[in-house]
């Protein structure tokens, strides 16, 4: 168990690192890292590899490192290094004083590569990108070697210094490690080191004009940060003997690189291409925008970590891929949130009700339940009126039989209020429901009969003086397929955006216990669903996001031993 209370479960990582342990492997430490890329804001999926590296080194005593690969100028901005700090400490875990940028590491990198060189295991290569792939070879045919491969070291070592003074263009010769051209591992035929990017970097400028491949910065900036295991998604797995041979080939310290299958959810995207052009295109409001898969976007819907916590847990560290339903995440925000939220009651599409018989002028304050589960949250007081809103839908003409809400001539139940009876009901001139008049029971306060007869609905309401006004956002999922990333030729992922996976409504009427609550307080709206208070809403023009509704399809699926 974590510090946090967490139960940890075993699982294959955890087992090679024991035996590690036993064996004195690493003198017993254990030192992970997260990686990012300041490319882009972190999703979903990289909740998973920050609970699995944090989560590995604060259970083993160890440490972990939030180490920054910001190898590419073209694509990293200084707002993307900002949104993940961020959203790492919002999951809850602090790197301490271990925060790392490759680019710290360029000059020991150039030195490394001139070593390769010096070794006769690197080389300058003038091959196209084209030409490149064409000597590559394929998976069933083996690759040729360059032209260019045969050059002298003295020679490599001349062009690789002409590289870093600037004398090429972009594309005109890359460096490229020399392994093996007929390796069935494509990884390892002849991979580029170093590529050529006329880029201002965010950290070191204009000091360099030629910058290192993933894959040779990764197991080198490991090798630096003295990284025990470097845990991996399981795409990185053929590139474990690259990782490998060049950390053999400079004979420094050796990391263990061990694969994991990525999280994946349905319904959902995660490439980082896609999840760009999704907010470079418009499809949605940026990078936070409560239906992506963000955790900027999930901590702005009201997502709580605790919940992306538990549910990372239970998804488990497997070397199999496999697809998440997102009914999973959902189960586990409401069970956090039900223990958590407060309650209030809140009306989203008002309909007018005037109780006859109750006094003009007259305001009570009736005692309400902030969280049932949580008796230390206590009570709040909640003002009735003569005139209340409640839902339209709470309302129906002509019921149907199994239809116990109100009707003409019904009585229903005020939740924590009186019994009122529908005596009569206001239409406009095209039929529409606009008012009802009710009369109520005084001695039934607080929902209950002293003469003990039963009213089978019982509904939300709020007073209509003394309600505030909101917007209200309903969010459902972006896409409308399970797989979006499963297309066809000629179509692409974005045919498969929901049109209907934000619907605003305006006019909602809030009980007044929110009035001065902050952004991102969390709620349950009383038969409704989860609510938090949104980053756009100010004391004049409340704005509230549907974080969850209150049914949970999970638990039914499981129930049925779905």
């Amino acid at each position: 168990m974590t510090s946090d209370g967490t139960v940890t479960t075993t699982n294959f990582i955890r087992e090679i690192i024991d035996q590690h342990n036993d064996a004195g492997r690493f003198g017993g430490r254990v030192h992970t890292r997260f990686p990012p890329e300041p490319n882009g804001y972190l999703h979903i999926g990289h909740a998973k590899s920050i609970c699995l590296n944090f989560g590995l080194a604060e259970s083993y005593g160890g440490k972990c490192n939030l180490r920054f690969d910001d190898t590419n100028p073209t694509k990293e901005e200084q707002e993307y290094i900002d949104a993940i700090m961020r959203d790492v400490r919002w999951l809850g875990f602090d790197w301490e004083d271990r925060l790392f940028f490759a680019s710290d590491y360029f000059d020991q990198l150039y030195q490394w590569a001139v070593q390769l060189i010096q070794m006769g295991k690197a080389y300058v290569d003038h091959l196209s990108a084209d030409e490149m792939r064409e000597y590559r070879g394929t998976l069933t045919t083996p690759g040729k070697d360059s032209p260019y491969r045969a050059r002298s070291i003295e020679e490599n070592l001349a062009l690789f210094e002409q590289m870093r003074n600037g004398e090429f263009q972009e594309g005109e010769c890359v460096l490229r490690a020399k392994i093996d051209m007929t390796s069935p591992n494509l990884n390892l035929r002849d991979p580029v080191l170093y590529r050529i990017l006329h880029a201002h970097h965010p950290r070191t400028g204009d000091k360099w004009c030629i910058y290192p491949m993933y894959d040779f910065a990764h197991g080198q900036s490991d090798s630096i940060e003295g990284i025990t295991h470097s845990i991996c998604t399981l795409e990185f797995e053929d590139h474990r003997p690259l990782y490998d041979w060049l950390i053999d080939q400079l004979g420094i310290h050796h990391p263990q690189q061990i694969e994991f299958a990525r999280l994946n959810i349905n319904y959902t995207v995660m490439s980082k291409r896609r999840l760009v052009r999704l907010v470079t295109e418009s499809h949605v409001r940026g990078w936070d925008d409560p239906r992506m898969p963000t955790l900027s976007g999930m901590r702005r819907r009201g997502y709580p970590p605790q919940a992306i916590r538990s549910f990372v847990e239970e998804t488990s560290v497997t070397r199999q891929n496999s697809v998440n339903e997102i009914g999973l995440l959902e189960h586990h925000i409401r069970q956090y949130l039900n223990q958590h939220a407060l309650r209030v009651m809140a009306v989203l599409n008002p309909l007018r009700v005037v109780i006859d018989n109750y006094p003009e002028g007259q305001v009570e304050e009736l005692d309400a339940i902030n969280n049932p589960e949580d008796e230390s949250a206590g009570t709040r007081k909640v003002p009735f009126s003569r005139v209340l809103y409640i839902e339209q839908e709470d309302f129906m003409e002509d019921p149907p039989k199994k239809f116990y809400r109100l009707a003409p001539g019904r009585e229903v139940r005020l939740r924590y209020g009186y019994f009122i009876k529908c005596v009569d009901v206001v239409k406009d001139a095209e039929g529409n429901v606009v008012e009802l008049h009710c009369t109520f029971d005084p001695e039934t306060r607080g929902g209950y009969a002293p003469d003990g007869r039963k009213v089978q609905g019982t509904l939300h309401w709020v007073s209509a003086d003394h309600a505030l006004e909101a917007e209200v956002r309903l969010y459902e999922s972006l896409f409308s397929k399970p797989n979006p990333n499963d297309v066809e030729d000629g179509q692409d992922f974005t045919d498969f955006i929901n049109s209907d996976s934000l619907q605003v409504l305006t006019g909602c009427r809030i009980e007044p216990s929110v009035a001065t609550a902050e952004h991102g307080t969390r709620y349950q709206f009383e038969r409704l669903g989860y609510f938090n208070i949104d980053l756009d809403s100010i004391p004049e023009r409340l704005v509230f996001n549907r974080t969850v509704t209150l049914k949970d399809s999970w638990s039914k699926i499981q129930q049925k031993g779905g």
